[in-house]
């Protein structure tokens, strides 16, 4: 049997072009052990389109492309069909047949997949990191971590830790009490990316009580009275005046204010 050679062309890095490719050619054993595959990939002008398929002629390849460009697309398959080299379009068939059921044109930009795949993959990084380092189970990712959050219980902490995670932020929280003495770590980390959480005596009250009540618990517990609550809020400004980081009230507000607001202040920070 005669042996095959393919070209894939791309512009971005040809992987699609080659498992589609190899998933076609499996079909035919043994002929695939008698195939050559080679990747042309990042392929951004007419010339480099020419150049390939002159050496497709001289190879006696086929070419597999996909891009994104129309423009590009067209070209490589007019000039294949002009020296009779054998040329297959994965990418625009079912572009086109898209632009016609959505009523949206594509935006022809190479590699986004690969963009929505690691933008994918750094979310779930992100929120695996902030439950495994969450309410200061292991001090080790305060230094590991794009943002470090301080308070006493119930402010929201975790949640915020979360939501951030999802916007591809590594989260540490660490929760605030007098009779532990906060990790060394937490006194390393940069202050710029340190975050104190505070709220009203009065609303963490109120907080509290509903927890131990929804708990099954006795909401006269030492836990939600004001004057513990106070005792818990000193001890916690000293600790964020240690540190220098920013400190912001979460009373009455949404995860989501707090979260933009940390993120402003982020943005600012890198300015």
């Amino acid at each position: 049997m005669n042996k095959l050679a393919v070209f894939i062309v791309s512009d971005s890095v040809g992987e699609t072009g080659e498992l589609v490719t190899k998933a076609a050619i499996s079909q035919f054993r043994p002929g695939m052990q008698d195939t050559f595959l080679k990747r042309f990939p990042h392929v951004e002008s007419l010339e480099q389109l020419n150049e390939i398929v002159h050496l497709a002629t001289e190879q006696g390849a086929i070419i597999v492309y996909t891009l994104v460009k129309e423009e590009m697309r067209s070209y490589i398959q007019h000039l294949s069909d002009n020296m009779i080299v054998p040329a297959i379009d994965l990418m625009g068939p079912l572009m086109g047949k898209l632009e016609e059921t959505l009523k949206i044109e594509p935006v022809e930009e190479p590699g986004l997949v690969r963009k929505l795949d690691d933008d994918y993959f750094k979310k779930i990084e992100a929120i695996e990191f902030a439950v495994k380092y969450d309410d200061g189970r292991d001090p080790r990712g305060l230094l590991l971590a794009d943002i470090v959050l301080v308070g006493v219980s119930r402010t929201s902490k975790t949640p915020l830790s979360q939501y951030l995670a999802h916007k591809r932020f590594k989260v540490a929280n660490v929760p605030l009490v007098p009779e532990v003495e906060p990790p060394e770590e937490l006194f390393l980390v940069d202050s710029q990316k340190c975050f104190g959480l505070v709220i009203s005596p009065e609303k963490l009250n109120n907080i509290r009580k509903e927890r131990l009540i929804a708990l099954g618990l006795n909401d006269g517990a030492n836990y939600a009275k004001l004057d513990r609550i106070n005792e818990e809020i000193v001890h916690f400004r000293k600790v964020v005046d240690r540190i220098g980081c920013h400190v912001i009230d979460v009373t009455n507000r949404a995860v989501e204010e707090t979260a933009n607001d940390i993120l402003h202040r982020i943005q600012l920070s890198k300015q």
